[in-house]
């Protein structure tokens, strides 16, 4: 009798989790969404200045940061990647309010700031991925997300400081960025994101006696 009412409970929990992780496919979508505005915005704009680019810049970090606390937490069914995602949005708040406020900082300060962020993020996305490799068709996705994020990193740390290539950097990796983050959630949203319900656990005859 205890098994099968700790079984009927486990399936609760599995049957929930289910259909919280089948929603995670509106995530991408959202932050291919939040970045498109400032690609865009960057590619139609002739004003590559190191001002411009931290303003851009700050306004996708903060936006995407809050998108991504907020929605991971009530679209995940994994604690840890939660925590993982939450620390993620947290850091895209800081630096998009860090942008936003010293967007005067000059070009060193956008090339160290974009740098950190990228690095931090790409990594912790990075490993988001590669601990639920197998297990997740999203891994893939946070994985390939997560290495674009931190190539940005290292390409502004290496390339020669210089203002319109750095700005035209950032839209063409937001570019990037939103159209394989469209792909991604569509093809969640078609392929449904955890196993199906039938691996539930099912109580048996032995167990109601």
């Amino acid at each position: 009798m205890a098994n099968a009412q700790s079984a009927s409970a486990g399936g609760k929990r599995f049957t929930g989790e289910r259909s919280s992780g089948e929603r995670y496919w509106t995530v991408p979508i959202a932050r291919a969404a939040i970045a498109v505005v400032p690609g865009a915005v960057i590619t139609f704009n002739r004003d590559h200045s190191a001002a411009f680019g931290l303003l851009t810049f700050g306004a996708f970090a903060l936006a995407s940061g809050l998108l991504l606390a907020v929605l991971s937490s009530l679209t995940l069914a994994d604690g840890r990647a939660r925590r993982l995602f939450l620390i993620q949005g947290v850091v895209g708040v800081v630096a998009g309010a860090l942008a936003l406020a010293f967007h005067a900082g000059g070009l060193g300060f956008f090339l160290y700031l974009v740098s950190v962020w990228g690095a931090v993020t790409g990594f912790l996305e990075l490993y988001s991925g590669s601990r639920v490799r197998g297990r997740l068709p999203v891994a893939k996705d946070w994985m390939l997300v997560g290495a674009l994020t931190a190539v940005l990193a290292l390409l502004f740390l290496l390339l020669p400081p210089n203002t319109v290539v750095a700005v035209g950097l950032l839209g063409a990796y937001l570019a990037v960025f939103a159209m394989y983050l469209v792909i991604a959630g569509l093809s969640l949203k078609w392929a449904k994101m955890d196993a199906p319900a039938s691996a539930a656990p099912v109580a048996n005859d032995s167990d109601s006696q």
